[in-house]
């Protein structure tokens, strides 16, 4: 069964066309993963299925669920796009940690602002925040960051702080996890202990898509992969097939172009 379909997304930005026509499925427990060169439309569809920008055409479906329209004023409106957001957790290039907080309250944060609008919240605020702070520390411990959920992001390594948002996006168990290029940030060096994060969640089964520039990566992890060029879906199937015998001349030049640079 699909946790997710996506049918003729299109989005515009003034003259210019940045998605046309982006249609695909996810299953339950797959790891799908979107390649493509820098300018393909890859981080606007993951900012599309997060509702940080808005479709121009198209539906969006999570779990038999229509939650998005674009031909329906109803499925966006601003209130109903806050809770959409739920079904999806964004882990960003960049970490986007609030450098105020410790690492355990930047996982914790966002569940305690919603447990705060629960009704029973303040008659059973300390058993609440009590949960929240294990399941962060769970998480945590999960990331291999047990030993730093008192740390200050300027204190974490760049590896350490991409693990600290994983977890962050993991709090709201979201239906599905995206990914926008996690290690572009990253030196090499800490490059292998998220991908490994990655590898280790892709076993266990979570559903997730993940924008990356790491081809043997996404052969060996992911369950399908998507080739994106201007703007359009030129090639999706089994990821090992598209890798290694795509059938789109574009989908070849482009992995020949990655595999000489």
């Amino acid at each position: 069964m699909a946790i997710l379909e996506v049918h003729h997304i299109e989005k515009h930005f003034g003259a210019t066309r940045v998605l046309e026509d982006i249609s695909f499925d996810l299953e339950q427990g797959q790891a799908l993963a979107i390649i493509g060169s820098s300018g393909s439309g890859k981080t606007t569809l993951l900012r599309c299925l997060n509702f940080l920008e808005k479709p121009d055409k198209g539906t969006i479906s999570v779990a038999s669920n229509l939650i998005f329209d674009a031909a329906d004023p109803a499925t966006q409106r601003e209130s109903e796009v806050r809770k959409k957001r739920l079904h999806f957790g964004l882990v960003f290039q960049s970490f986007n940690l609030f450098p105020q907080y410790t690492a355990l309250k930047n996982v914790t944060l966002a569940r305690e602002l919603l447990a705060q609008e629960q009704p029973d919240f303040k008659e059973n605020k300390k058993k609440i925040l009590e949960e929240i702070q294990a399941d962060g520390r769970d998480l945590l411990a999960k990331m291999g960051l047990s030993e730093r959920a008192g740390h200050y992001p300027s204190q974490l390594s760049g590896g350490q702080q991409q693990r600290v948002a994983i977890a962050r996006a993991l709090a709201l168990h979201p239906d599905i996890l995206c990914f926008d290029e996690p290690t572009s940030a990253l030196d090499p060096e800490l490059t292998g202990e998220v991908l490994r994060v990655i590898r280790e969640l892709a076993e266990q089964r979570t559903t997730m898509i993940i924008v990356t520039h790491e081809m043997a990566f996404a052969r060996d992890v992911a369950d399908q992969v998507i080739f994106m060029d201007g703007g359009v879906i030129v090639e999706q199937g089994d990821a090992r097939q598209v890798i290694e015998h795509p059938r789109e001349e574009r989908t070849r030049q482009f992995l020949a172009r990655y595999a000489e640079g």
